[in-house]
């Protein structure tokens, strides 16, 4: 009997089973009640299946036989409707009529921006980046000439409207990308963590941002990379070095990839500085965007980095002359000792997009970050300070000599893990919510040992002065020494809610976004919530003008380098700090010079500062004091104005300027290190209308000196030195031998295998300006005088460049 149940149960299941392996063709068409056919509805049943209408509005499905399914159609536009369609053994027609659904029609605000619901973008054309000259080998260097500024053309860092390096967030395709903390010059930075031949879009906010972007208090560099159509090639030479990136795609679109290969040398560069050092910098990285379609629902994604920066230096020598014309001073300065400085960085990303219908859209992130930094030297130095003879003017002898001993053993490991879940809901075609929570763990450990000991007429005079032959028996005393083993391991838990909404007000067009956003730090126990909202209003006039207003609270959660005391202890009770944006922008667009278009912004900004944690800067590091006892505030103003000077090449002209000051203990109003006043920024494309093949860009920078050139660990009251004025200014000339667009290849001959093939020319700092980065502060014991001597940046150099696509 059991047996026979068994065979019954097995011919039935094997029956069934057979039945359900064989399918039937269910298809139709979806029209509206006018019977014009609707493209680009989405027809699924309930097991699974899904189709998409074409363009006369026909779909097909392959459903297995003998059972019941539930048939849906949707489309933004229509109102949704389901079917029960009973499968037999035959293929079976089901047709859809669809009432429209009464929304607003769709609102533009035409002409003003790129199509984003974030008010304080602003967009970069990639092509403007291809033939600019840069050093560090990102994006940023464009950006200079716009939003930003930056004390250091070897290095991709930069300030916005007052704020520090690390207040600015950097977004590749929607996950937080991070750079090694421990970095102190641009020498050993190296390349961007961007690589912009792989780049597809370029988005720049400078302050009052919505709520899905993350926690920082000064701005947004939001990066996509793109998704190839075919197979490419894409190669790069010069004398700083090269790089090649190739892109795949099969016949279906199915699956797609990017691979980018980047190796960079300085020493060239590096070799214009002041003095006489062996430098040994190589700097190379490998990134890969893969992307395959599961489904017609689903999208996987890949990003991955590797990054290797190694940076040796043995310096053996330094004239510099310094002063007035009426006293000038020259110092001479002989090494001995090397650095050796090596950074490996890692990160990875796994993005999971699900799009069950044209109003609901899913992104599920995973994302990793490693980096292994080690800082290593032992650099001794003695120097001679001589000063010039008030009648002769030639220097005399001196007595005031001096040497110092830097000693450094820092080794960092920083493990970075997370998930983010991201959803957005149209509630019609000017509608929607957004949504996201992310959960981050961190894993810092950080072995520190670094000091500094000064004897005689250095920056200061730890020990007293004994006549010759007589033996100084008291302590050594160092200028500064740094000992730490931290270990930190640390949760934080974030999240956002968003709103945003267009609609007429009379003929006046509206944009609103509102959000909020929360977050949570185990490390100190503190929780954040962050308000902010954006309008846009877009008058009917004749004119093209578009009003901006933003504000907000941008709390930043502090990272490793803010909780660290100047001894290297960790401070638990350490807060978030905080910026309260108010921000008026408006958009004038119009036509000039033969009805070319062009676009002034202009932005007014107050930045009110609390709970902020003093630091100094030293190149390009940034160390912290590790207590929030600073308050203070930035106001500005910046205009822009960009267009087509001649057609098809844009071009743009900023001026900025601002102030930003602190209180630090209540003791009154300074200057912050970043205080930004004057700047002024042109970027210029040109090329020979009779013979287009020849093309020009000009990078123009003007921006005043900072007030960060004190002494590193000193009073900021008591020492308030201005940097000299930045001025540098960057030509690219470009021969355009084959291009698909306006040169093309004779049929037949070896240039038609080419896509495009340029020869460049760059002359990096034209005018041969030695710009200062900080200072060296040098004691005269004669006359208890301090100099500050001046480290001065790169000077003129001579680029070839060769770029080829295939």
């Amino acid at each position: 009997m059991k047996n026979y149940k068994f065979l019954t149960f097995l011919v039935l299941w094997m029956i069934s089973f057979t039945a359900w392996g064989q399918t039937i063709k269910i298809s139709g068409k979806v029209e509206d009640k006018q019977r014009n056919p609707i493209q680009g509805a989405h027809v699924y049943s309930n097991y699974g299946q899904h189709s998409i209408s074409d363009r006369s509005g026909y779909y097909s499905l392959q459903l297995p036989i003998y059972t019941t399914v539930v048939m849906t159609v949707e489309h933004d536009n229509f109102v949704k409707d389901s079917i029960n369609v009973d499968i037999k053994d035959i293929d079976i027609v089901a047709d859809f009529k669809l009432k429209k659904e009464k929304v607003l029609p769709e609102i533009i605000f035409k002409g003003t921006r790129k199509k984003s619901s974030d008010l304080s973008m602003h967009h970069i054309a990639v092509n403007n980046i291809e033939n600019t000259p840069t050093l560090s080998g990102g994006v940023e260097e464009i950006l200079n000439t716009v939003f930003v500024s930056t004390a250091s053309e070897l290095s991709s860092l930069y300030r916005v409207r007052g704020g520090n390096y690390d207040e600015n967030l950097v977004y590749i395709n929607g996950v937080e990308v991070y750079k090694p903390l421990t970095v102190r010059s641009g020498q050993q930075e190296g390349m961007s963590i961007i690589n912009p031949a792989m780049v597809s879009s370029i988005n720049f906010s400078a302050g009052g941002f919505e709520s899905r972007y993350g926690d920082k208090m000064s701005s947004v560099l939001d990066i996509l990379y793109r998704k190839p159509l075919k197979f490419e090639t894409d190669l790069e030479a010069s004398l700083l070095g090269g790089g090649a990136t190739f892109g795949y795609a099969d016949k279906k679109q199915k699956f797609s990839g990017l691979l980018g290969a980047r190796y960079r040398n300085t020493d060239l560069i590096l070799n214009t500085f002041d003095g006489d050092t062996d430098f040994n910098p190589e700097y190379f990285d490998i990134q890969t965007f893969l992307q395959y379609k599961l489904a017609t629902k689903w999208n996987l994604s890949f990003l991955g980095n590797y990054a290797s920066n190694d940076y040796e230096m043995v310096p053996k020598k330094r004239e510099v002359e310094f002063g007035t014309l009426n006293q000038p001073i020259k110092l001479n300065v002989a090494y001995n000792g090397q650095e050796k400085d090596k950074y490996k960085t890692a990160n990875g990303t796994l993005s999971l997009e699900f799009k069950p219908s044209n109003r609901l859209a899913f992104n599920w992130d995973g994302y990793g970050f490693h980096s292994k930094e080690q800082e290593y030297f032992d650099i001794s130095a003695g120097y001679m300070l001589r000063e010039a003879d008030n009648d002769t003017g030639d220097l005399i002898p001196s007595f005031n000599t001096g040497g110092q001993i830097n000693h450094g053993r820092n080794n960092l490991d920083m493990l970075v893990i997370g998930t983010q879940l991201k959803g957005k809901y149209k509630l019609n075609v000017n509608s929607a919510f957004e949504a996201g929570f992310q959960y981050q763990r961190e894993d810092i450990r950080n072995i520190k040992n670094e000091w500094m000991l000064i004897d005689s007429a250095g920056y200061s005079i730890p020990r007293p002065i004994f006549p010759p032959g007589n033996l100084d028996e008291s302590d050594l005393v160092l200028l500064h020494h740094v000992s730490a083993n931290n270990k930190l391991k640390s949760n934080r838990i974030n999240g956002y809610l968003q709103y945003i909404t267009k609609f007429f007000w009379n003929r006046t067009r509206v944009l609103i976004n509102a959000g909020v956003r929360a977050t949570h730090w185990d490390f100190n126990g503190e929780t954040n919530i962050s308000p902010r909202a954006q309008i846009a209003i877009k008058p009917d006039w004749e004119i093209d003008m578009l009003f901006r207003f933003a504000t907000g609270f941008y709390y930043q959660p502090p990272f490793y380098k803010e909780i660290m005391h100047l001894d290297g202890t960790l401070n638990d009770k350490i807060k978030s700090q905080r910026s309260i944006h108010f921000i008026l922008g408006n958009d004038y667009e119009f036509k000039m010079l033969n009805k070319h278009p062009f676009k002034l912004t202009t932005e007014i900004y107050y930045k009110k500062l609390d709970d902020l944690i003093p630091y100094f800067i030293d190149n390009v590091r940034i160390v912290y004091t590790g207590e929030n006892n600073s308050k203070g505030y930035a106001y500005g103003i910046d205009a822009r104005l960009n267009g087509e000077f001649v057609s098809g090449a844009e071009s743009w002209l900023s001026v900025s300027y601002g102030k930003t000051k602190e209180s630090i203990d209540g003791r009154g109003y300074i200057p912050r290190p970043t205080d930004p006043r004057l700047k002024v920024g042109l970027f210029f494309q040109d090329y020979m209308k009779n013979y287009p093949r020849f093309k020009a860009n000009v990078n123009l920078v003007y921006a005043s000196g900072l007030p960060n050139g004190a002494p590193l660990y000193t009073d900021p009251y008591v020492y308030q030195t201005t940097l000299s004025d930045y001025k540098r200014a960057d030509v690219g000339l470009t021969y355009v031998v084959v291009d698909q667009k306006m040169n093309k290849a004779r049929l037949g001959s070896y240039w038609e295998k080419f896509k495009e093939l340029t020869l460049g020319f760059e002359i990096f700092n034209v005018f041969d300006v030695r710009n200062t980065i900080s200072n060296e502060w040098i004691r005269d014991v004669n006359s208890t005088s301090y100099y500050a001597v001046p480290n001065k940046l790169t000077g003129r150099f001579f680029n070839v460049k060769l770029n080829v696509k295939l």
